[in-house]
């Protein structure tokens, strides 16, 4: 029974990691496909790839989500938990994905964590949650939108006497290896997540003595969220890369730069941030260099709304399924 769960349980967080490969594709691919520098197939390889060589590098994130979410569940009732939680996250993954919206697959699995484990009676660790999620969440946005800004204004400065036809072929080419840098910043924090809940759940069982990931996991994981990332998101390219703001070759250039920045940073300190938000933040701040009413605030707003609305939603459908789940195996 336990051995039988555990193979379920690996299995469907390999399946949450597919979809946040096809939902968060777009963060690392659609300024520079909607900018025409790259094309999509090529875009999505090339983020896959980058996505896999990123979950490779470090298990920082992994060891915050695996450990400083919830206290460390046990035998059936642990394998019960945390498969709410990951359902929890997929079903808000594929809301959000069917509904275009850029939400965060690492908030919802968060979420789903924190709603699976109220619902078991278990200890959630509030205080790492405010300290390594909630606080980042809030400033790793503001950090993008006012680098984009900022960073948009040096280049403006820096270009202001330049031929604009050289300058424009010369940040289209910058664009790939911004897209490449994105889409390592995206493996090394997202495709962790789910390395964390599967070594959570190896500890559960027994089959480890102590949270360390193992190297099956990490290419397992890496594996995963690649594929997903070749399967592509559309829906959710096409709200970044051509609703939020009209992006141009220099301004796509900028947003993916500032948004790798944030991404290396929060991973070496371990912080989980969400890709979305942070790319979503550094385009429209990217944008605000204009004029104000260059970001389509309408759809920027739908976009927080979702943002706001993921941890407690995913936390619900995982509360939901763990009750459900419990009555019926327990």
């Amino acid at each position: 029974m336990e051995l039988a769960g555990l193979v379920a349980l690996i299995a469907i967080s390999l399946a949450f990691d597919f979809t946040n490969g096809f939902h968060d594709a777009a963060n690392a691919i659609a300024v520079a496909v909607s900018t025409r520098a790259l094309s999509p197939r090529v875009a999505l390889i090339l983020a896959a790839a980058m996505n896999l060589v990123g979950a490779l590098i470090s298990t920082s994130v992994a060891a915050t989500v695996g450990k400083g979410v919830i206290a460390s569940p046990s035998g059936n009732a642990g394998l019960v938990l945390v498969f709410s939680a990951v359902v929890g996250a997929i079903a808000w993954n594929l809301i959000t994905w069917r509904l275009g919206l850029p939400s965060s697959s690492s908030h919802a699995l968060i979420g789903g964590l924190v709603g699976a484990a109220i619902a078991a009676g278990s200890e959630v660790k509030w205080a790492g949650i405010g300290g390594k999620v909630v606080a980042p969440m809030v400033i790793s946005p503001l950090t993008g939108f006012a680098l984009g800004f900022l960073f948009m204004l040096a280049l403006l400065w820096l270009f202001r006497r330049s031929n604009p036809h050289v300058v424009n072929r010369s940040f289209h080419y910058g664009q790939m290896a911004a897209a490449a840098a994105i889409s390592l910043g995206h493996g090394l924090q997202d495709a962790q997540k789910t390395m964390g809940v599967i070594t959570l759940s190896l500890v559960a069982t027994g089959h480890l003595s102590s949270f360390r990931v193992p190297l099956w996991v990490i290419l397992a994981a890496a594996s995963a969220i690649g594929l997903g990332t070749l399967s592509g998101g559309w829906r959710i390219m096409r709200t970044l890369g051509r609703r939020v703001i009209k992006l141009d070759n220099a301004s796509g250039f900028a947003a993916q730069t500032v948004s790798s920045i944030v991404l290396y940073v929060s991973s070496h300190f371990g912080l989980p941030v969400s890709t979305t938000h942070v790319t979503t933040s550094s385009i429209m701040g990217v944008g605000a260099t204009r004029k104000l009413s260059a970001v389509r605030w309408g759809v920027a707003g739908n976009i927080a709304a979702a943002w706001v609305l993921t941890l407690p939603a995913a936390a619900m459908v995982a509360a939901a399924v763990e009750l459900g789940l419990h009555s019926i195996l327990l």
